[in-house]
């Protein structure tokens, strides 16, 4: 009941959105909209901007489902381009209403677990401290946020496709290697 009741909010607030923009937009008119009462929706969410994070979240978290592993984080990243663009008047007008940082902060939760499983596949039977892993994870998250946000920042125009595969051909050996550096670094500390 209680995901039925979120997933009817994050229907009621992409159809507002369409017409709005989010800072127009009332918890009244959602809760009215599902059917609900206004402290139904306090009940999962403390303002529209907790779900409008969780929409971002969940959108995400479908997106990347089974594409986690260093042989298909390239198709998860387009599935994260692919879920933006095909929110498009949603994201577009939280990205105009709400803080840039509140972007970026949503990016960041739906890709630093991508990445994170990458680096720890790769590091499998290597001995790398999990600081270092959360580091490197983080490192490359920020690099991967930035191009979204910049790409959102141009109206989603640019052919998604070409950004990821010239993500590709940066990062190519560049995971591996950093957990190659990290491990030798940790070695000669422990000598």
């Amino acid at each position: 009941m209680a995901n039925t009741t979120k997933l009817a909010l994050e229907a009621a607030l992409k159809k507002e959105l369409l017409t709005k923009p989010l800072d127009k937009i009332t918890i009244n008119e959602l809760a009215e909209d599902c059917g609900i009462s206004r402290m139904a929706f306090y009940y999962h969410f403390k303002d529209i901007y907790d779900l409008v994070e969780w929409v971002c979240v969940e959108d995400g978290t479908k997106a990347l489902q089974g594409k986690k592993t260093y042989e298909n984080w390239q198709e998860g990243f387009c599935q994260i381009f692919e879920a933006v663009l095909e929110n498009k008047p949603f994201i577009m007008n939280v990205y105009r209403c709400v803080d840039r940082q509140k972007i970026e902060s949503y990016l960041n939760k739906l890709t630093y677990q991508l990445i994170a499983d990458v680096v720890e596949e790769k590091c499998a039977g290597m001995q790398v401290a999990e600081e270092h892993k959360e580091f490197i994870a983080g490192f490359y998250k920020y690099g991967f946020v930035g191009v979204m946000l910049d790409w959102i920042d141009r109206g989603m125009k640019d052919d998604y496709h070409k950004i990821v595969e010239e993500l590709a051909i940066t990062l190519y050996g560049n995971i591996s290697r950093s957990i190659e550096n990290f491990e030798q670094t940790e070695k000669a500390i422990l000598k």
